[in-house]
């Protein structure tokens, strides 16, 4: 089928998003905070076979918070997460962060190999360069060899790579399903389907093992900061991202997110029986699985920043690519800078979209002045959606801190709590510190007018980026 030019669809999809933007609301977390005191009494907790007793949930969560004291992580923000409608918490998982491209291309297409049963991807972008030729062969491969393969990839996120590329894995036997086809551009019942966007990068291997987080299919993520060859050419050939490898009971729930938007999208129905094997309890990770998509009332990848957010007391990191906060989301930065949590942001200084990056700039100031400290990080583009609060609760995801991403696309997070998994998290985050600049309040004073005014003009186009 003939493609739509690339850039009719992007005015569309913009202009469709400025009509619908401003109809969209976020839920005003502070108020679910207060009901789920009431309103939720314990957190769910299973260990993937069933929920767990409140007395054995209990020791679980105190066993998370000897050492660290964090009550309020563990605790309120664990409630308001149940009462958001967030999946439980699992137990017995091996959780292992993969630093930039190449690491975790190697980690995905080593388990893509040794598949027995079969492969499921969701992608917002699967480019058919080297490195998306090298995972489609694999997924030819595999289906070859009888391993059942299916993949959803985003009809916009992929718009640049041509219908012949999966057209090819269709006629191999891959199951093929495109997120809302933008060739029904002008659908009218199709409308707001078209703004809707499947922004996860999420591989489920024979039900097993589960990988989440920032990065896409192609060469754009391949050369990172632990890129082993010498640095050569622009800053924008490197690309700074992070994933984890799950395995464990809390795969389920990833491979739960991806079924779910098969059946949706319409996917040919999946009737193997094997697709949720039982699962054995492999390591001492607590996963949460956290998915957001359009529609869902209390849009819980925005609750689940928010309210950690509130309830942190000790250190909030923050390592992110977009930014352009709602008021309710700064504020609860401000506040908790204000009440004494050391709270430290690190945003890209080289970007793939300016737009972005001058409003978040805007936001720079009353950040500032808060006592919020602010680093851009230098050297490559800043792609990672990741967070560590209070030395216990981590978060690693395809979800932007902006509306794009709360309130239009299907998002995908995993949320890791123990010390063990934070640890590393926070050493990662000082790696990146030292290839960042701090942006000083006394300094930032100074800046120039037209920098002043780029930076407001694009903040009142945030919402709509």
């Amino acid at each position: 089928m003939k493609r739509i030019p690339t850039i009719l669809l992007s005015c569309t999809v913009l202009l469709l998003l400025m009509v619908t933007g401003a109809c969209t609301t976020l839920p005003d977390v502070r108020v679910l905070i207060a009901d789920s005191k009431t309103a939720v009494t314990s957190v769910p907790v299973s260990n993937g076979e069933g929920k767990l007793s409140p007395q054995e949930s209990e020791a679980i969560l105190e066993h998370l918070r000897l050492g660290s004291n964090p009550a309020d992580i563990l605790q309120g923000n664990l409630i308001t997460m149940a009462a958001a409608g967030a999946g439980p918490l699992i137990t017995g998982n091996q959780v292992s962060l993969l630093v930039d491209g190449e690491e975790t291309f190697n980690a995905m297409l080593s388990a893509i190999e040794g598949a027995k049963n079969h492969v499921n991807l969701e992608t917002y972008i699967f480019q058919s360069d080297e490195v998306g030729r090298l995972f489609a062969d694999l997924l030819l491969t595999k289906r070859a060899q009888g391993v059942e393969v299916n993949l959803i990839y985003d009809s916009f996120g992929s718009r640049s790579t041509r219908n012949s590329f999966f057209d090819r894995l269709r006629a191999g036997g891959v199951n093929v399903v495109e997120f809302n086809p933008m060739t029904q551009l002008f659908d009218s019942h199709n409308a707001y389907g078209l703004i809707r966007r499947t922004h996860r990068k999420m591989l489920i291997v024979d039900g097993t093992a589960a990988y989440v987080g920032g990065i896409n299919i192609g060469n754009t993520y391949l050369r990172g900061r632990r890129h082993r060859g010498k640095p050569t050419g622009l800053v924008e050939d490197y690309w700074r991202d992070t994933h984890v490898m799950i395995e464990g009971p809390a795969a389920s729930e990833f491979q739960r997110l991806f079924m779910t938007t098969w059946a949706e999208q319409g996917g040919p129905p999946l009737l193997r029986s094997d697709y949720f094997p039982k699962l054995e309890q492999c390591g001492d990770d607590v996963v949460q699985a956290v998915d957001s998509r359009p529609g869902y009332t209390n849009r819980t990848t925005y609750v689940m920043y928010v309210s950690a957010i509130i309830h942190a007391r000790h250190s909030i990191h923050l390592t992110h690519s977009y930014f352009a906060p709602d008021i309710l989301l700064l504020r609860a930065l401000k506040d908790a800078a204000k009440r004494g949590v050391e709270v430290r942001i690190i945003l890209p200084r080289h970007t793939d979209h300016f737009s972005v990056r001058q409003a978040a700039r805007w936001h720079y100031a009353q950040l500032l002045e808060s006592g919020v400290r602010i680093f851009e990080r230098s050297n490559t583009v800043l792609h990672a959606k990741t967070a560590v609060i209070d030395g216990v609760w981590s978060t690693v995801g395809s979800t932007n801190l902006e509306l794009w991403s709360f309130a239009t696309t299907d998002e995908a997070n995993a949320v890791i709590l123990g010390s063990r998994f934070a640890t590393e998290m926070e050493s990662l985050f000082e790696e990146d510190l030292d290839d960042s600049e701090e942006i000083l309040w006394d300094d930032w004073k100074q800046r120039s007018l037209l920098d002043r005014t780029t930076q407001f003009l694009f903040s009142l186009l945030q919402y709509w980026m």
